[in-house]
C-alpha cells in the first residue's frame, strides 16, 4: 500500500523476446488492486486478435487469485503483488506472483450464508489447468491458470 492508500500501478509492458503477446505489472496489497488488475487484462486482451473472447473466464480468475494474494499472503506490510499475462496458442496464462511461501489450498464447500470460501473453487471451474511454483528469483510463489476459449474443465 502507497502512503495515501491508493493501490500503486507499476504496468510495464512485457515483450518476450519470443514474440508471444504478454504484460506484467506491479501492485500493492491492496483491496483495489484485483479492480486495477481486471482493467490491465481488459486492455490486453482487447490488443489480442479473438483475446475478447476469454475476456469474461480471465477477469474472474485473475480477480480471485489477485483477492487470494493481497488476503492470504501473510507478509510484511509494503510488500507488491505482480500479474503477468501471457497469450499462446489461443489461451490465456495468468500469474499472481507474491512473496508468501503459503500454498494454496481449495477449501471445504462453503456454506450458503458464508461470503467468503469459493475463489479456488471458481479458478478450477473457469481455468483449463491451475496450479502454483515457487518463484525462481527467490522467495514466495506463482499461482497460475490457464484459460481457454472453451471454458474451464468438467
Amino acid at each position: 500500500m502507497t502512503s495515501s492508500g491508493e493501490p500503486r500501478d507499476g504496468s510495464e509492458p512485457y515483450k518476450p523476446g519470443n514474440g508471444i503477446p504478454a504484460f506484467e505489472a506491479r501492485l500493492a496489497r491492496h483491496r483495489r488492486s484485483a479492480t486495477v488488475a481486471r482493467s490491465h487484462l481488459r486492455d490486453f486482451l482487447q490488443s489480442i486478435p479473438g483475446g475478447t473472447a476469454l475476456m469474461d473466464d480471465g477477469q474472474l480468475v485473475l480477480g480471485e487469485l489477485v483477492a487470494n494474494a493481497v488476503v492470504h499472503a501473510r507478509v510484511s506490510p509494503g510488500r507488491e503483488i505482480a500479474v503477468r499475462f501471457e497469450m499462446a496458442c489461443d489461451q490465456l496464462r495468468i500469474e499472481v506472483h507474491d512473496v508468501s511461501s503459503e500454498k494454496p489450498a481449495i477449501r471445504c464447500a462453503a456454506d450458503l450464508g458464508d461470503v467468503s470460501g469459493r475463489g479456488l473453487h471458481l479458478v478450477e471451474a473457469l481455468s483449463l489447468e491451475w496450479g502454483f511454483e515457487p518463484r525462481p528469483e527467490g522467495v514466495g510463489k506463482i499461482v497460475w491458470a490457464l484459460v481457454g476459449p472453451e471454458g474451464g474443465v468438467e
